[in-house]
């Protein structure tokens, strides 16, 4: 009879566990190359395992991104993921998508194109490069006119409310131009028109209008300011224009409000970006910006390359990037169509909706956020002599939840506040569940509270002499608020996350 046999070594190359070799054992370098290779099952191993300390995308509050797409596009994106969008030549198809997609954003937006017609408009891997490209065009056809004039154009400058996205503070400094802002104030967390329009001076390139605040999701009111540039325009011969960073609101306004005008229906904007990753419904990495004609787009910036087999006009600050999220969004234009993201919109608002009232019952929460514009919940406490938004913010991660807390825009900086963002993917039951994780992280801290008031109680009656001074709420709220805010900004100095 035949006895079969294996060596030692075999064994060990293929039957050993991943968890018993000597690659889980020892300490493998961080900052440099390690000298020799690894099986492939121990790579994915090890670095699966420090994945799973991040946090969970789907409970990532924090986060308007796209955290969840259907399996048929996760296929769809994982079978491109191979191919360089920047080769038009060779991808024809890749390219055609994107231009169909730029077309169906311009045609929703309302821009003025004719049958026939193509859209002016590119894809890019998010809003803060379509807000780059926005803005140089800006800039640029400016410069030109005021060339022409025979006028200075080395001092442009920008309008935005304070509440603008750092993208905006990114192109000002990199570009060159004045950033302008309007302040906010408490109760007003948006850009305020006639303040925008009273700094307008013929040095301004634009004015931006946010359609979604990151800071509590409003919506500016782009008509109001469209009309007092109109007239401030015809007084002083000027055509200062309007771009609209529609990065949050640009997929939400259209299904929800078809009657709000915010677009290209105003003569005066020029320019919107959205961001495809957001509420375009895609995950990372997309983002898109529409002229409203080619007379908006100077042709000095337009690139054409031949390089890669055909003669290639390209506006984009970087060069490679993936084909996926570009497909991704033609996938789910086609996929939803006007009445899937009509359904999904909505049903982000309901939940909004649920989630506000919760925190409303709860009777020790004020809400900064409005119920027109996007889906999300802004809230400040009430009272934060106690505690502060930081800390409730701090303890809810023991749930699993991820809730930023930070403090509004200049001048408004007093005001804390926790903020939800409701995506495709949070549903009932997750808000009923959050609302229910507040409460309890809220009664923790309650008794906290009155367990170290009642051991102060005790220590001081004590003592001799007098008691010590009681701090008011004011000072208390000041030292927790400081206190947190430190603890913050000393986390990310240390994370190495730039």
């Amino acid at each position: 009879m035949a006895l079969s046999s294996a060596s030692e070594a075999n064994y060990n190359e293929t039957l050993s566990s991943t968890f018993a070799s000597r690659y889980v054992r020892t300490s493998l370098p961080k900052f440099k190359i390690p000298a020799a290779s690894i099986p492939k099952e121990a790579a994915y191993q090890i670095i699966n395992d420090e994945l799973m300390l991040d946090g969970n995308p789907r409970l990532n509050l924090a986060s308007f991104v796209t955290t969840w797409m259907e399996p048929e596009c996760d296929k769809l994106m994982m079978a491109s993921i191979n191919k360089n969008y920047v080769d038009m030549d060779e991808y024809p198809v890749t390219t055609e998508l994107q231009n169909r997609c730029v077309n169906m954003i311009a045609n929703l937006f309302n821009a003025p194109v004719g049958d026939g017609e193509t859209a002016v408009g590119v894809g890019t891997v998010g809003s803060s490069e379509a807000i780059m490209l926005a803005g140089l065009a800006f800039k640029r056809k400016w410069q030109n006119k005021r060339k022409a004039e025979g006028k200075p154009y080395d001092t442009p400058n920008i309008v935005t409310g304070a509440n603008v996205q750092v993208c905006w503070e990114k192109f000002a400094r990199y570009f060159e131009v004045e950033l302008k802002e309007v302040k906010l104030s408490e109760g007003y967390y948006v850009m305020d028109p006639e303040k925008a329009v009273e700094m307008v001076d013929e040095n301004t390139i634009c004015v931006a209008a946010i359609l979604g605040s990151t800071l509590n999701g409003e919506f500016e009111d782009v008509k109001r300011l469209n009309d007092l540039l109109e007239e401030k325009n015809k007084e002083t011969g000027w055509d200062t224009p309007i771009h609209v960073d529609a990065a949050s609101g640009g997929f939400i306004a259209p299904f929800l409000y078809p009657e709000l005008e915010w677009d290209f229906r105003l003569p005066w904007v020029k320019s919107i970006n959205v961001s495809g990753h957001k509420y375009g419904l895609v995950y990372a990495g997309v983002g898109w910006v529409v002229w409203r004609s080619k007379e908006d787009l100077p042709d000095e910036l337009i690139f054409h390359i031949n390089y890669l087999g055909a003669d290639q006009p390209t506006f984009t600050l970087n060069f490679s990037k993936g084909s996926s999220q570009i497909i991704a969004q033609y996938y789910q234009f086609l996929r939803l169509g006007f009445e899937g993201y009509k359904n999904i919109m909505e049903n982000c608002m309901e939940n909004t909706k649920i989630l506000r009232e919760g925190l409303e019952k709860m009777g020790r929460f004020e809400i900064v956020s409005k119920e027109v514009g996007v889906p999300l919940v802004a809230f400040s406490l009430k009272d934060s002599s106690k505690y502060t938004v930081f800390q409730i913010s701090e303890n809810l991660r023991r749930f699993g939840w991820i809730l930023p807390a930070y403090t509004m825009a200049p001048n408004a900086e007093h005001i804390a506040v926790l903020r939800v963002v409701i995506r495709e993917d949070f549903n009932r039951s997750l808000a009923d569940r959050l609302i229910s994780d507040i409460e309890k992280v809220m009664h923790e801290m309650d008794t906290k509270i009155t367990a170290l008031t009642t051991i102060g109680h005790v220590e001081q009656n004590r003592e001799a002499g007098e008691p010590a001074m009681k701090k008011t709420a004011m000072q208390t709220h000041a030292e927790i608020a400081s206190y947190w805010r430190k603890l913050v900004i000393d986390r990310k100095k240390n994370s190495g996350v730039c």
